[in-house]
């Protein structure tokens, strides 16, 4: 099947150069996302043309190698821009997060050759994806399934509601996690491959947020919809081993961006406390002050650390399982106390919604919630420094 491939220069230039793509990155967000950011946070609503500004730019397709027409990137570099585009709108940040750590990671490791040929070249110019797992009583029991997709034909028909999914507004393609086998636990789950308009498929209630409000997060609905065998991603009844081992590498991208909420709040405060005034002279000058932001710069720090390590094992090839929950919650922490400090030192101006800081402080509880309950990251890394 012959296809015209679109270059992706934005981001091929600037491979090679990591410090170089992070700034770019931020520079972009700075230039298109913040004029945009209290509009679409009021409207619970993403910009069109900044989807498809996302797209010339080649952030909605990272990793996808530059033969399907994408950056061609890594790991690291989605890492990296998730961080800065969550700098300026954590709901960007979540947006381009999904699209590049769990759904194009989950077609480039266990899609077939169509599967890969059918999607990769859309996911660099138009395409969004969602990925479906939890359910009204699968949240944390992330494999207490009860989403049933049965043999039918030449394929499956699939029945369940899926909830919380993020890019539900906006995605044409669904990774959608369903049991075959309910006796076979979770061994009885497997991946399939979903399009938007397929017959028994809807899109149902969208949530009305805390925060992360641009970002979409929909009910789904699954009546009868049949889904061809050629649509399965990876092997029947391995569906368990998709989910987790590309919710180990999503846990980096949240990390990623709670990081860049973080770093947004502080750069906030910085700009803020030079410039206000309170007893003649700025109240950057006050110890008390400064001491608060060198706590909020440490702990900026400290998350940056733990997510560049992570993501750095995770392209090596070597363990990092422990390491990846030690960032996502650390930096969930981070961000909900950064930003809180951010709110305390604007004082009554923190609190109102003309200023920056009120958005960020609610887009960062999201990060103690979603892909892995903090309780369940310490869980993990209990498991990892005990080894039971």
């Amino acid at each position: 099947m012959s296809q015209t491939i679109v270059a992706r220069p934005a981001l091929t230039r600037l491979a090679e150069d990591e410090t170089i793509f992070r700034d770019a990155m931020y520079e972009f967000a700075d230039r298109e996302i913040r004029p945009l950011t209290r509009d679409m946070d009021e409207l619970a609503k993403f910009s069109p043309e900044l989807i498809k500004k996302l797209f010339e730019l080649g952030a909605m397709s990272i990793e996808v190698p530059e033969s399907y027409g994408g950056a061609g990137g890594t790991f690291f570099h989605s890492v990296l821009a998730v961080e800065s585009l969550s700098r300026v709108d954590p709901s960007i940040g979540v947006l381009v997060d999904v699209q590049n750590t769990l759904v194009i990671n989950a077609v480039m490791r266990w899609g077939t050759d169509e599967i890969k040929r059918q999607y990769l070249p859309k996911f660099a110019t138009s395409l969004i994806g969602a990925y479906c797992l939890s359910e009204a009583g699968s949240g944390s029991d992330a494999f207490a399934l009860t989403t049933r997709a049965t043999e039918r034909g030449e394929g499956f028909a699939i029945n369940g509601r899926k909830l919380w999914i993020t890019n539900g507004n906006e995605a044409d393609m669904f990774i959608v996690f369903a049991t075959i086998n309910p006796d076979a636990g979770y061994r009885g789950i497997t991946a399939f491959i979903v399009d938007r308009g397929t017959p028994g498929f809807a899109v149902g209630k969208k949530e009305d947020k805390l925060g992360i409000r641009a970002s979409s997060t929909c009910e789904l609905i699954f009546e009868d919809c049949l889904v061809p065998r050629s649509q399965i991603l990876g092997d029947i009844g391995k569906g368990y081993k998709v989910a987790i081992e590309t919710l180990n590498e999503g846990r980096i991208g949240i990390g990623a961006q709670m990081l860049g909420l973080a770093q947004g709040a502080l750069d906030h405060t910085i700009a803020y406390v030079k410039e206000r005034k309170q007893f003649g002279k700025p109240i950057a000058d006050f110890q008390g002050v400064q001491f608060q932001v060198a706590r909020m710069a440490l702990d900026v720090e400290t998350t940056r650390l733990l997510v560049y390590n992570s993501a750095r094992l995770r392209e090596a090839g070597l363990p990092f399982l422990t390491e990846a929950a030690m960032c996502k919650i650390h930096s969930s922490e981070v961000a909900e106390r950064v930003a809180s400090m951010a709110i305390n030192l604007y004082g009554g101006n923190g609190f109102v919604k003309e200023y920056p800081v009120e958005k960020l402080y609610r887009d960062a509880k999201i990060g103690q919630i979603y892909e892995g309950t903090s309780n369940m990251q310490l869980g993990t890394i209990a498991k990892g420094i005990l080894g039971n």
